[in-house]
């Protein structure tokens, strides 16, 4: 278990919302979503492990992840929250409710389902990523430029760079995240956490983007099998990103 950093983001008083980020992301994606959540929720947004401000561990399994958070909600005295999670993070979110279902009153899972993913896999991303000589980089800019062969997203390659930050003694860049730990795990996160006969009973939503290819229509039927009391959404016009494609729609 390792002690996750997390913010913040107001509402003292709501009902606490525990968020949980997507792979390669952190808290900071959830500072604008998050504080408008905060009208109705108490926002809690954690960096999960190799990600973020928080400490980097291998293992980095669905349960290590999940374990994390349970240790985060024991250091602040909530013993039971709102669960919001994205991508990587819903199937963390997904686990908690499946198998600690009296620590998560209800579950919203962003643009995810619970499937395999090797083919979504980030392969290129990360190849991308490794190539980055941190000694000779000048800057971000110069990052996104070198990325271009592999990741023709711009957008993309603009957050993947969200990851870099400046270093002293020497001067240079370093990954924030654990760059190696998060690909030595992707085979085990593209992986469905879920057994066959896992549900979780609680009220649960399903938000997914119309224009994203993660979850499709057949999906709907998986989601169902594990989560019974589910409303499934769909924001026609967001991809897999929602909370910041559609924010206002989302919120």
């Amino acid at each position: 278990m390792v002690e996750l950093y997390s913010r913040d983001l107001g509402g003292s008083g709501n009902p606490p919302m525990v968020v949980l980020h997507g792979m390669l992301g952190s808290s900071r994606n959830w500072l604008g979503a998050g504080a408008a959540l905060a009208q109705s929720w108490h926002v809690h947004a954690l960096d999960l492990r190799n990600h973020g401000r928080s400490p980097h561990a291998d293992p980095m399994t669905y349960d290590d992840l999940a374990e994390d958070v349970l240790a985060w909600m024991d250091r602040n005295d909530l013993p039971e929250v709102d669960i919001m999670g994205h991508s990587m993070g819903g199937k963390v979110g997904m686990v908690m409710g499946c198998r600690h279902a009296d620590r998560v009153r209800r579950l919203m899972v962003i643009d995810i389902a619970p499937k395999s993913y090797q083919s979504h896999g980030s392969r290129a991303e990360f190849a991308a990523m490794h190539e980055i000589n941190l000694r000779e980089l000048k800057s971000r800019t110069e990052a996104e430029l070198k990325m271009e062969s592999r990741v023709s997203d711009w957008a993309m390659r603009k957050f993947l760079t969200t990851n870099l930050e400046r270093v002293e003694n020497p001067a240079g860049w370093r990954w924030a995240i654990n760059l190696d730990g998060i690909t030595r795990s992707l085979d085990e996160l593209e992986q469905n956490p879920l057994g066959a006969a896992e549900h979780y009973d609680g009220p649960t939503l399903f938000l997914l983007g119309g224009k994203s290819r993660y979850v499709a229509a057949p999906d709907h039927q998986l989601i169902t099998n594990h989560f019974p009391r589910v409303d499934i959404e769909v924001l026609a016009d967001a991809g897999h990103n929602p909370h910041m494609q559609s924010r206002e729609s989302f919120v």
